[in-house]
Formats: structure tokens, C-alpha cells, sequence
């Protein structure tokens, strides 16, 4: 079995598959810390708690852009599964030319969320939206080539904001609106927060098809814990929770050498 990590500014959002097949999913918050004791005893946990013997995770990979927890989790995969993961980072074979001006400096959850796409849908531009503590638009040509990406705050920053910087709007519950307008205080934050972001990505994509790929068919993916507010609103060709889960297991078939 591989497990999958990816490590984000505001969860760990990880994965268990058997050759092919995705068999588990999971999250835990990473904004406060941990040992690599509790991270280890957290991992064994939820495997055992979901029907996985811990003991048959012969593989680990992993993403992260929390470079402070990088060293726990990575103790905790040594001392707890006796496996020394794979980490996403710079020099591994992924199959994308970064175009970037410094590779380096590109989110491994960026790249593991492209080759994914790229997987999926070969020989076509690729817009891969994903709606987490930050927005993020990575766009991919059809030829491999990471041409670059664009972030925002996130949904839940959005509103954070909101509730920080005025005296009287109220924290609310991420949802999609019944309306394009509110009839109370949370509403109106509600469909705000929500019309901003369908706004935005669409203006990214028709961007995009005009500057960058005119004539030909961008495809457009969602991904990412908030992604799914967006389904109904039709702004994504294909939505996929899972996408940089499935980007971790490419990056691991692709380097069967061993860890970094």
C-alpha cells in the first residue's frame, strides 16, 4: 500500500491505495504542531479505525507547503511505519518542465496537482483551479510545460477578514447561496463570498483563452476542500477532490528509487 500526504496550511489531507484504487481518505488539522509522536499515533489510528493495518503501508509520499512540520511528519513515517517517504521537492522526476523564474519556489502541491491533470487529460491546456486556504490557478500547456499560476485568499481568509476588519459582520458557514443576494447578515456574506469566486475564475479562464491558448480547448479542473461551493455554478469542466492525491502517486511510480 501507498500512502499519500499533502500537507496544507490549514489541514493534512492524505490518502491510502491499493495498486490503482484510492481506498481511504482522511484529514487532520495542521495548524497547531504536533510531535512526531502524535502524528505517527494519528496516521496508525485512522488506518486501523478505517479497516487498513498500518503494517501494510510499504510506501509514503508527500506534499507540503508547512515546511515547519516537515521534520515531524517525516519522523513520524520513520518511526511509526518504518518507511522513509518520498517528499515532493525539487529534482524529482515529474514529467512537467517548470517554466517558471524559479522552479524551486512553486508549490509541490501546485505540481502535484498539475501532473495529475496532465495525466488525465494529455495534449491539451489545463487550468487547475484549487479552492483551499489560498485560490490557486496553475496553468499547464500541451505540452507539459508549468507556464505558471496566480493565488488569492481563500474563501475562509475572505471571510476572516470580514469578521476582523469590521465591527459588526459575523463569521458564517461557507455554503452556496439560494440567491444571488441575502436577506440577512449572514446571507449576504454567504452569496458575496460565493459570487466573488464564480466571478473570478471565470475571468481567469476567459483571460486565459484569450492571451495564452486562443483556439484551442482549455480544460478547466477543480479541486480542493471549497472547490466542491462551486459545482453547480459550471465554471469547471471536471471536478476532482482527489486530484493531488493522485498527483502524489504519479510523482512515487515515477521515482521508484526511493525517498529524497
Amino acid at each position: 500500500m501507498l500512502m499519500v500526504l499533502d500537507v496544507g496550511n490549514t489541514q493534512i489531507f492524505g490518502g491510502v491505495f491499493l495498486k490503482d484504487q484510492l481506498q481511504l481518505r482522511f484529514r487532520k488539522t495542521s495548524k497547531v504542531p504536533c510531535s512526531s509522536d502524535e502524528y505517527g499515533l494519528f496516521l496508525r489510528q485512522v488506518l486501523r479505525e478505517n479497516s487498513v493495518d498500518p503494517v501494510q503501508v510499504k510506501h509514503i509520499a508527500i506534499s507540503s507547503v508547512v515546511p515547519d512540520v516537515n521534520y515531524s511528519i517525516s519522523s513520524a513515517c520513520i518511526k511509526y511505519f518504518n518507511v522513509r517517504p518520498l517528499i515532493l521537492q525539487a529534482g524529482l522526476k515529474t514529467g512537467l518542465k517548470i517554466k517558471t523564474v524559479n522552479p524551486q519556489e512553486v508549490g509541490s502541491d501546485l505540481i502535484a496537482g498539475a501532473l495529475a491533470a496532465v495525466h488525465a487529460y494529455p495534449n491539451r491546456p489545463i487550468l487547475v483551479v484549487d479552492f483551499g486556504t489560498a485560490n490557486t490557478f496553475s496553468v499547464v500547456n500541451a505540452q507539459r510545460e508549468f507556464l505558471g499560476a496566480s493565488i488569492v485568499p481563500g474563501l475562509r481568509l475572505a471571510m476572516e477578514s470580514l469578521q476582523q476588519g469590521t465591527a459588526k459582520l459575523p463569521t458564517v458557514a461557507l455554503k452556496t447561496p439560494d440567491k444571488v443576494f441575502g436577506r440577512t447578515t449572514a446571507e449576504a456574506i454567504q452569496s458575496g463570498l460565493y459570487y466573488q469566486a464564480v466571478g473570478m475564475v471565470k475571468e481567469v479562464i476567459v483571460q486565459l483563452k484569450q492571451t495564452e491558448f486562443p483556439g484551442e480547448s482549455l480544460m478547466v479542473i477543480g479541486t480542493g476542500g471549497l472547490a466542491g461551493l462551486l459545482q453547480q455554478a459550471g465554471v469547471f469542466d471536471h471536478y476532482d477532490p482527489d486530484l493531488i492525491l493522485k498527483g502524489l502517486k504519479i510523482v512515487f511510480e515515477l521515482n521508484p528509487e526511493g525517498a529524497a
